[in-house]
């Protein structure tokens, strides 16, 4: 969208495609036709001594009458048949008339390549007549991969030195359009002759059959920059646009040529003066600009040539205010020429107060009518809000308002930019509407919405209450649509927030009575239950109005989440936990709780079935351990060495591959190593009283058993300190770090994980990895763990990759990184030759 914002933006690519219409006009006509050439060329020539074509207006007047496709093709097969049996004749005075039919029959879609050496027979012709529908033909009907190109290269040599100036147009505009690489190089000597002609017709056209030849052979460029610089003082504005197009691909190409093209900024400035300050003019004048095309070609040479460059950008400064100031943007012209403008000011070492105009321009741009004008003007600020935060802050109340907008687009590029403004200073106010904007998105956007509320909060939260009421009301909203992280993490932080328990406990369970189609609400409002559950039926809360509930009631709470088809199997597993907590909580209704577990003791679900029969165990061998077992949770940091997302990486952490719930619970009940002995005499069956400690609660509980089980816990406790998996550091750039870790290896085989983490203040969207390898090796790639990484570390991307090495050859792989990061995109290789051992197990 934001490539079709700005109509005049995009013709001053000085790309003319070629257009049915005018071909089959030309066609038909016989008098005159428009040659139109992707490598930025652009030709005329005149058709003059062709009478019209009755057979030609005939088949096309049969062939727009056909009814069906079928009778469409019958006509154009008889055509071609016919076509072919002309061009087999030795003396055909119709050939041009032929060619003309078949590349309108190539126009529809139809094939047509037998006419290629029909091209090639007329582009030899001495009769300018056969000559242009050759060289129309040429360019439609050929390209680089056909052998019948290399044909053509002496016809155009010659014609590059023909003596009227339209047979050296379609020459010219022929090799720009398919002049392969061995044509460039026989043919770029006659073209830096033709950009020194006199004629300016032929040299603006020699000038942008250059720049394709530059594309095609870069190492032609010192060929051309000589008479590159010369072009910039000529009058003629097509010879200028030439120049500049064909300057800029030199520069973009060669350093070399960039430092020497910027002792050229002066005449470049002159230039761009005398289009601002010209009179009117008929011939280069678009809705009162003064030809803003080249205006436009123009800002963008100097954006190269300033950039990282304090004397180039000292230089331009004065004539980029006076654009910026005297350029009308009630215009789509005006406005192209003030946005590349503003793009080239951004781009520089400007001045402070050029870019403090720049932003206001964008700001004006936000009050267009336009919406793609909006577009772009959004999308270049959120490319500078972090390095003008303070300019682009003055314009948050129209950028605020475009989240009101109907179109999409729009929406998206006002939400990024509005979460990219939140600040300590803005956060209460900015916070409020971008929680009325939750309410009523698009469900496309929600996750993005939720995802970047939780961020800011994170970041700039005034208080931990308010912290909690805002994610509490994202959960409320949108609570099916947020990341899987948010439940742990809101954990945390109420865990950390002990003045806030009663409060919170209080607000979660009327959520939870009010709505239970919310998993990720009710997951957190079944924790809080199960572990204040004491302060919620104590009726006693400064922060807000206690709720009046029994014991009852709070049982009732969460047997219908455990009995609702709306609960997701790990929510199911929150509220059973729960419900075990409070079996040490409450005091009249416990033979209710030892109920409720046992009948999921039977649960179809395995992994509910294997909590209840733990927590049964627990109520029948280990009973005068439950209130140890069941005792409130420690504080968790979450800057702590073991916790990361939410999650306690130490004695208890669930494997990777283990279900969410069991992450989740055991992430609320992390495993203290000094109650190894504890645990050990709790499942050995020893009768010993024990003190009452506060003892970990693994995802699968206590399990019952004789001795034996003491032994196998003894198994399980070896394994929880294995040897670090042998990692290495691959690539660290604009904020990624992707670590190559070596997670098994057989003989044939290896085993990796890439771990990619964000260090940047913004989330990285759209991240993936693509790997090659050698062709005697085997890969394989599973899919990722998600696409999005959480910014500051708070979250990982994982991707595991199987090699199978048959041959047991070196290890080589080369690794390309995507991602996209505050609306622009990155992308880079990697080659990895050499990988770390797999840990010992």
């Amino acid at each position: 969208m934001g490539g079709a914002s700005l109509s005049v933006g995009s013709y001053a690519n000085a790309r003319y495609k070629i257009s049915v219409i005018h071909v089959t006009s030309t066609l038909q006509k016989q008098k005159g036709f428009f040659i139109s050439v992707h490598g930025d060329v652009a030709g005329w020539g005149v058709f003059r001594d062709m009478s019209p074509s009755v057979r030609l207006q005939e088949m096309i007047r049969v062939i727009r009458s056909a009814r069906t496709q079928g009778e469409e093709r019958g006509v154009i097969q008889r055509e071609c048949a016919a076509i072919r049996a002309q061009f087999r004749q030795a003396d055909n005075g119709g050939r041009s008339h032929n060619l003309a039919k078949l590349l309108y029959v190539h126009m529809l879609g139809y094939p047509a390549h037998f006419g290629q050496m029909e091209c090639v027979r007329l582009i030899a012709s001495p009769r300018y007549s056969e000559k242009r529908v050759g060289y129309l033909g040429a360019m439609m009907l050929l390209d680089e991969k056909q052998d019948a190109s290399l044909l053509i290269t002496n016809s155009i040599k010659n014609d590059l030195s023909h003596s009227s100036q339209y047979v050296q147009s379609l020459a010219l505009c022929t090799l720009a359009c398919m002049g392969s690489a061995e044509m460039c190089r026989d043919l770029a000597p006659e073209i830096d002759r033709l950009l020194r002609a006199s004629n300016s017709y032929i040299k603006k056209k020699a000038a942008l059959c250059a720049v394709h030849i530059v594309r095609k052979v870069p190492e032609l460029g010192e060929l051309f920059t000589p008479s590159a610089h010369s072009l910039l003082s000529e009058k003629n504005h097509g010879v200028l646009h030439g120049a500049v197009v064909l300057i800029t691909e030199l520069c973009e190409r060669s350093p070399e040529t960039l430092a020497q093209f910027r002792k050229a900024v002066p005449e470049l400035v002159q230039v761009m003066k005398g289009l601002v300050t010209s009179g009117y003019s008929p011939e280069h004048n678009v809705a009162g600009i003064s030809d803003p095309f080249l205006q436009v070609r123009i800002l963008r040479l100097l954006r190269i040539l300033g950039r990282n460059d304090d004397m180039a950008s000292d230089a331009m400064n004065d004539l980029l205010a006076q654009v910026a100031t005297n350029t009308d943007s009630s215009k789509t012209a005006g406005s192209a020429v003030l946005y590349e403008t503003v793009l080239t000011i951004m781009d520089i070492r400007s001045e402070s107060g050029l870019r403090v105009l720049a932003v206001n321009i964008l700001g004006r741009f936000l009050l267009n009518n336009d919406r793609n004008i909006r577009y772009i003007s959004m999308t270049s600020l959120q490319k500078i809000v972090q390095t003008d935060h303070n300019a682009v802050q003055r314009h948050r109340g129209t950028i605020v308002d475009c989240l009101k907008d109907q179109d999409a687009s729009v929406k998206r590029r006002a939400l990024e930019l509005s979460l990219a403004l939140v600040s300590a200073v803005n956060i209460r106010s900015l916070m409020k509407e971008l929680l009325l904007f939750l309410t009523c998105c698009p469900p496309e956007l929600r996750s993005h919405t939720a995802s970047g509320i939780f961020n800011a909060a994170e970041r700039f939260a005034p208080s931990q209450r308010w912290h909690i009421d805002t994610i509490l009301h994202v959960l409320t909203t949108a609570g099916g649509d947020v990341r899987d992280e948010t439940v742990p993490n809101l954990i945390q932080l109420i865990t950390t927030a002990t003045d806030l328990h009663c409060y919170t406990v209080h607000k979660l369970y009327r959520a939870l009575v009010t709505d239970i189609s919310q998993q990720s609400l009710v997951q957190v409002a079944c924790w809080c239950i199960g572990e204040y559950g004491d302060l919620l039926l104590s009726g006693e809360c400064e922060e807000t109005e206690p709720a009046q509930v029994t014991e009852d009631d709070i049982l009732d709470a969460l047997e219908t989440v455990l009995q609702s088809h709306m609960s997701a199997p790990a929510t199911r597993g929150f509220a059973l936990t729960a419900t075990m907590k409070l079996s040490t909580r409450i005091t009249h209704n416990v033979d209710r709780i030892r109920s409720i577990v046992s009948i999921y003791g039977s649960c179809i679900d395995v992994e509910l079935q294997q909590r209840a029969v733990e927590y049964n165990a627990l109520f029948k061998k280990y009973d005068h351990m439950r209130a140890a077992v069941l005792e409130r949770m420690p504080v968790m940091d979450k800057n702590s060495p073991g916790h990361t997302n939410g999650e306690t990486v130490g004695g208890s952490i669930a494997g990777p591959d283990q279900t969410k719930t069991k992450k989740e619970e055991t992430t609320l009940i992390p495993q203290p190593e000094n109650k190894v002995c504890d645990l050990l005499d709790l499942l050995g069956g020893s009768e010993e009283p024990l003190q009452p400690q506060p003892v970990a609660l693994g995802p699968q509980g206590p399990s019952s058993g004789s001795s034996s089980a003491g032994g196998e816990l003894l198994d399980l406790l070896g394994g929880l300190d294995p040897p670090p998996a042998p990692s290495v550091k691959v690539y660290e750039q604009n904020g990624v770090t992707l670590t190559l870790q070596c997670d098994g290896q057989t003989d044939s085989t290896v085993t990796i994980s890439l771990i990619a983490s964000n260090s940047s203040q913004s989330d990285i969207t759209q991240f993936t990895l693509q790997a090659a390898v050698p062709k005697s090796v085997q890969l394989h790639m599973k899919a990722p763990s998600g696409d999005v990484i959480p910014a500051g570390g708070r979250g990982q991307v994982t991707q595991t990759v199987l090699l199978n090495n048959p041959n047991k050859v070196s290890l080589k792989m080369r690794v390309r990184v995507s991602f996209l990061a505050q609306g622009k995109s990155f992308q880079d290789t990697v080659q990895i030759d050499s990988f770390p051992s797999a840990a010992s197990v």
